[in-house]
């Protein structure tokens, strides 16, 4: 019977690749990776010989249909990313939802993703979070961050090493330099590292000191409104001309 399976990988310590994963991905009639360069190396080392075909977000829509196609005929299908679970922040939607509108079943195995271990390491509320993996680079970025001022939940993000300094100095503008932040990078890695503190306290070690891997950013949510008289509610950030007005209102 055809199924697709999405299987994630190491992040990076290749110990992290559980036994069952090991076994689809021998089984499988086709594994499709989103580099092949990059998984060859991971196939080489548990000595996995199935083909692998190219499925990345430049061409994924244009092999949508033969791969549905070649599900549809029988065939069984393992898709992996170049680290963790495809889909996260890496192509994989759009094939699990054609997936399913074609009535072919789809199965996730459980595994390795990089925010589960940052947000947990972090020290931070993790009961209640919101993930928003990459900002937009440009057109609609100020408009999200100043969305996200408000956010009551921890907030987690994906960076490159090289944009990291500017996006804690935009968090610092838009979420106050005060704001508790823990920045996890390689993670699972010789040299993994969680710096935590306030804004300006991490934006301080990383202008002092280059960040380099993969990074996630785990960032503490806006402090709750307070009850006040009346029923009304304020925010702990509004200042005391600010409050008068609300009570006027």
């Amino acid at each position: 019977m055809s199924k697709l399976y999405v299987v994630p990988t190491p992040v990076g310590n290749l110990e992290d690749m559980t036994f069952r994963a090991i076994r689809i991905l021998k089984e499988a009639d086709i594994i499709l990776a989103e580099d092949t360069r990059t998984s060859s190396v991971l196939m080489k080392h548990f000595e996995i010989s199935t083909p692998l075909v190219s499925h990345h977000k430049f061409n994924e829509h244009k092999s949508l249909g033969s791969v549905i196609g070649k599900l549809q005929s029988g065939q069984t299908i393992a898709l992996v990313s170049d680290a963790g679970t495809p889909a996260i922040s890496d192509p994989g939607f759009l094939i699990v939802r054609e997936c399913i509108r074609n009535g072919i079943e789809v199965e996730c195995l459980p595994g390795a993703t990089a925010f589960v271990p940052a947000l947990v390491a972090s020290g931070l509320p993790n009961e209640k979070f919101c993930f928003e993996g990459f900002l937009p680079q440009k057109k609609g970025r100020e408009t999200r961050l100043k969305e996200l001022s408000q956010e009551q939940r921890t907030m987690i993000f994906y960076e490159s090493p090289h944009r990291l300094v500017k996006t804690l100095e935009q968090f610092r503008s838009f979420f106050g330099a005060e704001r508790q932040v823990s920045v996890a990078r390689e993670i699972s890695k010789k040299f993994e590292e969680n710096v935590r503190g306030t804004l300006e306290e991490v934006l301080v070690r990383f202008i002092e000191k280059e960040p380099k891997g993969e990074i996630v950013i785990v960032l503490e949510g806006a402090p709750a409104p307070v009850k006040i008289k009346g029923n009304k509610y304020k925010d702990k950030n509004l200042s005391q001309n600010e409050e008068d007005n609300s009570d006027m209102e």
